[in-house]
């Protein structure tokens, strides 16, 4: 007969409470994990986004601002599109699958009208009405107002003094690479309330962004429907800019030229592909579902405010390939940003991130 060795309640309970810490460890490596991913998909989607600049100033010699965007987000919907009907295997075969409602079309819609369309153009307009340094001074205030559209309009909105002086200090830094020495900021009420008006449909778009992770959408589905429904309301302002009015206005803004010999000239370059197929391909495609998935894991307030590191990116940029100068104040400017954002985006102890 064997003798059953007893283990008594003591020992027992150790048991429990070390695999309950295993657990919990456990928990915290994948939430890190978790994290270090978003921020790392943040990364990429700032870093492409700082090249934009130079990429569009470029295109900008031969094509409008209309026929760039158009090209650009064609582009990337036809990419998306074609993720979503290639047949994949595994578990992440569902991946580009949603059954969504009507109420979700709607809320994609939204976001092609608020983060494609209006954002891109009142941006673009404002520029005209107004200097480049009144719209980025303007638009760099949008984590803020993003924070309070948050906390209005949608649950669990964070707002707090930590984020609101963090971004000040952030903007001081965005003044300075601005400006670059220069004074120039005046008020100029057209140009100006279009950049606010720009800000303020980043921040729509934020918010629907967030609601259309919190139904747990895709964001390679959200970011293409999107797309498709900023490709749709863009169609009526291309019509129109084949006409003599919308090729005049804002010196060509909205300008869609189809002239054969014209378009073969303009589209016979290999640095015009390459510019476009980085738009569409990197900034667009790529870099909106890598920003949506970083927002659906870290939070849409704390992305929106690292979004003030794109224009030292922009710097670094123009410095390394094409030769630019980088001044004093923009070194300043750089880490007066990068100081403004650790502050920001720092998570207090015993604050849940």
């Amino acid at each position: 007969m064997q003798c059953v060795k007893s283990v008594s309640p003591s020992y027992i309970a150790k048991s429990d409470g070390c695999r309950e810490r295993n657990v919990h460890a456990w928990v915290r490596l994948m939430s890190l994990k978790e994290l270090m991913r978003g921020w790392a998909f943040a990364a990429v989607a700032i870093v492409v986004w700082g090249v934009t600049f130079a990429s569009t100033r470029v295109l900008l010699e031969d094509f409008s601002s209309l026929e760039i965007l158009v090209l650009r987000f064609s582009i990337a919907w036809a990419a998306l599109w074609g993720i979503s009907v290639c047949p994949r295997r595994g578990r992440r075969g569902n991946i580009m699958r949603y059954d969504n409602s009507v109420c979700d079309e709607w809320i994609f819609a939204a976001m092609g009208l608020t983060g494609i369309v209006a954002y891109q153009f009142l941006e673009n307009c404002a520029i005209y009405y107004t200097n480049a340094s009144n719209v980025a001074i303007l638009v760099s205030f949008g984590p803020v107002v993003t924070a309070l559209m948050a906390r209005a309009f949608a649950r669990g909105g964070q707002f707090s003094g930590r984020l609101v002086g963090g971004s000040l200090v952030a903007v001081c830094g965005v003044a300075l690479i601005s400006f670059n020495g220069l004074v120039e900021f005046e008020l100029r009420p057209i140009g100006d309330a279009m950049a606010l008006c720009a800000m303020a449909s980043w921040g729509f778009y934020s918010i629907l962004l967030d609601v259309a992770n919190d139904r747990g959408v895709s964001p390679l589905v959200a970011i293409r429907k999107s797309f498709g429904w900023s490709l749709v309301m863009m169609a009526p302002v291309a019509a129109w800019g084949m006409t003599e009015s919308g090729i005049c206005v804002l010196d060509g803004s909205f300008a869609v030229i189809l002239d054969a010999d014209v378009n073969v000239q303009r589209f016979a370059s290999l640095v015009t592909w390459m510019n476009i197929a980085f738009l569409g391909l990197l900034a667009s495609a790529a870099s909106f579902v890598l920003w949506s998935a970083a927002c659906k894991t870290i939070g849409v307030v704390k992305m929106t405010v690292s979004l003030y590191l794109t224009p030292i990116v922009g710097v670094v940029f123009a410095a390394v390939f094409l030769g630019e100068k980088v001044t004093q104040l923009e070194i300043i400017g750089g880490g007066i940003i990068l100081v403004g954002v650790a502050f920001a985006t720092k998570v207090k102890g015993g604050e849940k991130e």
